[in-house]
């Protein structure tokens, strides 16, 4: 079973769902430069797995910022442009010797999180947090997948998803 049906995989939940059907869809992808070597290789997975679902080089477009604390601003300004149907955040932030990992990991996810919330356009998450640098290069390419693809796959998903819902509420009225 390839990654792509796993993750739509039928099963005791049933109901209405998105699909990965990405030819319509303009995406943004948001990366962090912070531990590029990481978020290089989640880079890597989302752009392939947008690509391989239809999402166009001309309808995908790639920003950078500094660190992840810097994610949600970004996310606020693409998703009011209305210029995308989703938008992917990756980043990753390793556990140092401070309190310092538990501030940007908490603040990042709940400023993207507000984002979505507040704009209504769905943004697949893929920050890793983890305790180690052998944990992230496991998450984005090594034997726990990549999560950058996932995230993207999530984006995908939810934009669709959400063209369904509004296309449900046109046809009523």
């Amino acid at each position: 079973m390839s990654r792509s049906s796993a993750f739509l995989s039928e099963g005791p939940l049933e109901g209405c769902q998105g699909g990965l059907e990405g030819k319509d869809l303009h995406v943004a992808i948001l990366v962090s430069r912070y531990n590029a070597i990481i978020t290089g290789r989640l880079l890597k997975g989302a752009k392939e797995a947008l690509l391989g679902h239809g999402v166009t080089l001309e309808n995908c477009e790639i920003f950078t910022v500094p660190g992840c604390l810097e994610l949600p601003l970004l996310a606020l300004k693409l998703a009011k442009s209305d210029d995308y149907d989703a938008l992917v955040a990756l980043g990753a932030v390793i556990k140092g010797e401070t309190a310092h990992f538990e501030y940007v990991c908490q603040e990042s996810s709940a400023g993207l999180m507000r984002v979505a919330l507040k704009t209504g356009l769905p943004i697949g998450f893929g920050v890793l947090t983890t305790y180690d640098e052998g944990q992230a290069l496991e998450r984005s390419g090594g034997r726990w997948g990549n999560k950058g693809e996932e995230a993207a796959l999530v984006a995908l998903e939810m934009a669709n998803l959400l063209r369904k819902i509004h296309k449900k509420k046109d046809s009523r009225q």
